[in-house]
């Protein structure tokens, strides 16, 4: 088992990714709509490959109750799809990438103050969207060290996009590209601190059958993100079949990679 130090630094890293989308929304020259496309599209093949072919498979083994682990697993997609539906349309940081229109929109804001509403909001948003993140990818790290890391990689691409959603309103409201930076770094560390409290509050009543039942949750959380946000964008963004050919080029990768780490 994964010590708790080294599960909680890669949660950590994965969470702070929405710096590396602020950094990139600064210092590219334009918008890349291809790249957010193969980005998400690569964590949707990784999220579903993981899940369906190393997270469900081991939960089945610590659970040993078939009925139980289904539960467990439409339990983490009801979870994240609750919170999704609470988040209104135009404040959910996956939403706001769904159309490509939306960030020419924040190019030519009308007001300084209307950004940085939206900007305050996109992060307040993303920091409640990722406290059930950060405790799926801390609880696959603690299991399985090959199959966490896999998961921090996809949940790690998945922040990106979010990072530029926080950065481009707040740098256009208040020009001040630190102040957006850290709005963006700030939200990320909302993963490490999901991971960490619910470690804390389950930590007394870790067993074989609660570290599964987690590990089905943490299946169906991103099995749902895979497909209600992440293809849905990614394919807005593509042209052609590149969101798809994205999707298995995830699947391929990380299923090389698990076998190289399995030796």
């Amino acid at each position: 088992m994964t010590s708790v130090f080294f599960a909680f630094s890669m949660t950590l890293l994965a969470g702070l990714a929405t710096g590396v989308g602020a950094l990139m929304a600064f210092f590219s020259k334009k918008e890349n709509p291809t790249f957010l496309s193969v980005c998400m599209g690569f964590s949707a093949g990784v999220m579903i490959y993981l899940s369906f072919m190393e997270i469900l498979p081991s939960a089945a083994l610590m659970m040993n109750n078939e009925k139980w682990l289904v539960i467990a697993f439409f339990t983490g997609a009801l979870v994240i799809g609750i919170i999704d539906m609470l988040i209104p349309d135009n404040e959910n940081p996956h939403e706001f990438f769904h159309k490509p229109s939306d960030l020419k929109r924040l190019q030519t804001p009308q007001t300084k103050k209307h950004l940085l509403k939206i900007g305050l909001l996109i992060a307040i948003a993303i920091t409640i969207h990722n406290f059930p993140e950060g405790f799926a990818t801390f609880m696959s790290l603690l299991h399985n060290v090959e199959t966490g890391i896999s998961i921090a990689i996809a949940v790690a691409l998945h922040n990106i996009p979010e990072g530029v959603a926080i950065s481009v309103p707040v740098f256009y409201a208040t020009g001040s590209r630190m102040k957006a930076f850290l709005f963006s770094f700030a939200s990320g560390l909302s993963e490490p601190i999901g991971a960490l409290a619910g470690y804390l509050l389950l930590k007394p009543f870790l067993s074989a059958f609660i570290m599964g039942f987690t590990l089905a949750s943490t299946a169906g959380v991103m099995v749902y993100i895979a497909l209600d946000e992440l293809l849905p964008a990614a394919r807005k963004y593509s042209r052609n079949r590149l969101a798809i050919f994205s999707v298995f080029a995830g699947m391929a990768i990380m299923s090389a990679v698990l076998l190289f780490l399995s030796y």
